[in-house]
């Protein structure tokens, strides 16, 4: 069963909230995260991205992690951000248009990701994962929430939302979409009594977003504890929980950079060998992140732009295929990036890039149109409940299968190491 953990948080002072909040970190380049650290000083991704602010240092030098103590220090010392005197939970809401998200905010034991209390359903990259660990070990806090899962079929999301008017509101942040974003302290004992018992008759949590983050937590407990540093605090990471019903699923869109050596009218060629292709008329691309959908509900289906022109690649389901083989992602990976397009290892290929699937279709259409990509594949989401299936099985899915919404902002709330 899921246990949760009170902790005093650290966050901005609330009328700087608004100015330190931040997009994740791994979301913009180096360069971007440099242009805004410019324009704004208080901006968390001096801590979450402080190689922005060093850009001729290499990669993981030593120095990029130290620079990220060191601001987070500074900002703690000018009261950018403080500290809750007790630990408690929070409330993360966000209100993007008529979307509406509540999570609890708590912290969950590194002990139940290794016994797969909290499942997982993707693979990590073994530099991100390393970069983020000593980021979090240098720092000593977790910068940002693992985003999780808990199948909600006894109506708790109704209850966390109902606590929000008895928690007191730590601060507010609005994106450049128009979401706000707002953190909320929950202080009364019976509610955070009561916040403990609910959890302990959820069995499992799922990772929806985080699973570098969630690695590294457990990297820097293992490695803490192996060289007498641990606290309890060290052996817990800070997570963010929200009801499977109210999540919502978009599928990345796959760019490929070239044809590997065919032409597009032999490429397409080769794709039709393999599955149906249905040629689209325009679409407005300015105003839809999927194309509309001419298969019907018995096919795998994606999307594909090429030389200007959309088209639906289709092909019927096999119903011998397994849980993950049955995935669409699954039937482009192994049909045309890696059967034709000879990309065998979708995880580290500098050939191949992605996009998430929330920007519209035209985003996807001015990269292939500049030349800089050669092919783009738009995939269908998935049901939640099949990717909580995959991880109930101990399966993974093929890299970036899932954008989750909400997409939670760094720097609203901090968990310190000890």
């Amino acid at each position: 069963m899921v246990t949760i953990y009170r902790f005093a948080a650290v966050h901005p002072e609330p009328e700087k909230a608004g100015s330190v909040a931040a997009v994740p970190y791994d979301v913009l380049t180096m360069e971007e995260a440099g242009e805004t650290i410019a324009h704004n000083p208080l901006s968390f991704l001096r801590i979450s991205r402080s190689d922005a602010e060093l850009p001729d240092i290499p990669a993981y030098d030593d120095r990029i992690y130290e620079r990220a103590a060191e601001n987070l220090n500074r900002m703690r010392d000018e009261g950018v951000l403080i500290q809750d005197p007790a630990p408690s939970y929070y409330l993360y809401h966000v209100q993007d248009g008529r979307h509406s998200y509540t999570g609890l905010v708590c912290c969950v034991h590194t002990e139940d990701y290794r016994k797969g209390i909290i499942r997982r359903h993707e693979l990590t990259r073994y530099d991100k994962e390393q970069d983020r660990t000593r980021h979090i070990d240098r720092v000593n806090a977790h910068t940002g929430m693992v985003f999780l899962v808990y199948r909600d079929d006894t109506g708790i999301d109704g209850l966390i939302e109902g606590m929000l008017p008895a928690g007191a509101e730590l601060g507010q942040a609005v994106t450049s979409g128009g979401a706000l974003h707002t953190t909320y302290r929950v202080t009364n004992e019976a509610v955070l009594s009561r916040l403990e018992e609910i959890f302990t008759g959820i069995p499992h949590l799922y990772i929806a977003d985080g699973h570098h983050r969630a690695a590294s937590a457990v990297n820097v407990a293992e490695q803490r504890k192996k060289e007498g540093r641990s606290t309890p605090e060290s052996e817990r990471f800070m997570a963010v929980l929200f009801s499977h019903q109210k999540v919502k699923i978009f599928g990345y869109s796959r760019l490929v950079q070239d044809l590997h050596g065919y032409t597009p009218a032999a490429f397409l060629l080769k794709v039709s060998e393999m599955a149906d292709v249905y040629p689209y008329g325009p679409i407005d691309a300015g105003s839809h992140t999927i194309p509309p959908r001419h298969a019907d509900t018995g096919s795998h289906i994606f999307h594909m732009f090429l030389e200007g022109c959309w088209y639906e690649v289709s092909r019927k389901r096999d119903p011998r295929e397994d849980l993950t083989g049955a995935l669409d992602v699954s039937v482009l990976q192994k049909g045309i990036l890696e059967g034709i397009l000879g990309i065998t290892d979708s995880r580290s290929d500098p050939r191949l890039s992605y996009m998430g699937g929330v920007k519209p279709l035209s985003v996807l259409e001015d990269l292939i149109r500049s030349g800089a990509y050669a092919v783009g594949f738009v995939m269908q989401p998935l049901p939640v409940g099949t990717v909580l299936a995959v991880s109930d099985q101990g399966k993974v899915m093929p890299p970036k299968s899932t954008w989750f919404e909400p997409k939670l902002l760094s720097g609203m709330l901090i968990h310190l190491l000890d």
